[in-house]
């Protein structure tokens, strides 16, 4: 099914069982990531923010509603099929880095595309691209342990790029950045949204989210507060 919505929910709601309590981590929640866009979710801590990104990003299943990827509603897709799809669209950058300790950073920036099947030739060449793209390619055979906080960042924004998606999800992607470090990885996702990337940011930062974002949906209490598009430079409030 084409569509201009790369990632699309309808009516999305997640409930967590509490003993006798239920939790609406999301209650009835309607997101629209069109293609090329760059998209902010944002709220404090505790309003949901996460749970949407691991829903966006097709790690987890709704409780109720539907979850567009690509025009599929991943309810109906198997496990492995979401898998490989998931592999190919989206690119995910974790504010923890989530990088294998035991890796160097080639072999980490490597991981993705063994999942994808790709013959091991190939995946050497594409790291050492991407990492001299970040500008690591001296770093490349050191392990994570051996990388400052923003050089792990990069190496994660490598991986991320790794199968070439379509869509690259960060969540928080300079909270554990000194303020010269994240604006240079916000330069980097910017620049890949001007090439035509799908870039969406989990943030807790209104001035990051107002200063990238074309389209930012402010989440509060498990639901969508408001929804501002940038259009020629000023914001507008669609709800």
């Amino acid at each position: 099914m084409e569509t201009d919505n790369v990632i699309e929910l309808k009516n999305v709601a997640k409930y967590y069982e509490m003993g006798e309590e239920t939790v609406k981590a999301l209650d009835e929640i309607n997101i629209e990531i069109k293609r090329g866009d760059f998209v902010a979710i944002m709220g404090p801590s505790g309003s949901g923010k996460s749970t949407g990104m691991n829903l966006i990003g097709s790690l987890d299943l709704a409780t109720k509603g539907n979850i567009y990827l690509d025009g599929h509603d991943i309810e109906y897709l198997e496990e492995s099929e979401l898998a490989q799809i998931r592999g190919k669209k989206i690119g995910f950058i974790f504010q923890q880095f989530n990088l294998i300790p035991n890796l160097t950073a080639k072999e980490n920036v490597m991981l993705p595309m063994l999942f994808q099947e790709k013959d091991e030739t190939d995946r050497e060449i594409r790291a050492e691209e991407l990492l001299k793209l970040v500008e690591l390619e001296s770093r490349m055979n050191h392990y994570p342990n051996q990388l400052s906080g923003g050089q792990q960042q990069r190496v994660a924004i490598a991986r991320a790029l790794a199968n070439d998606p379509e869509v690259i999800l960060a969540d928080e992607p300079t909270g554990n950045l000194d303020t010269h470090t994240g604006e240079m990885v916000m330069a980097f996702l910017n620049k890949l949204n001007d090439e035509g990337k799908t870039i969406i940011i989990v943030t807790h930062n209104p001035e990051l989210a107002k200063e990238h974002a074309k389209t930012i949906y402010s989440v509060r209490d498990g639901k969508i507060e408001s929804v501002e598009k940038k259009v020629k430079g000023k914001w507008t409030k669609h709800r």
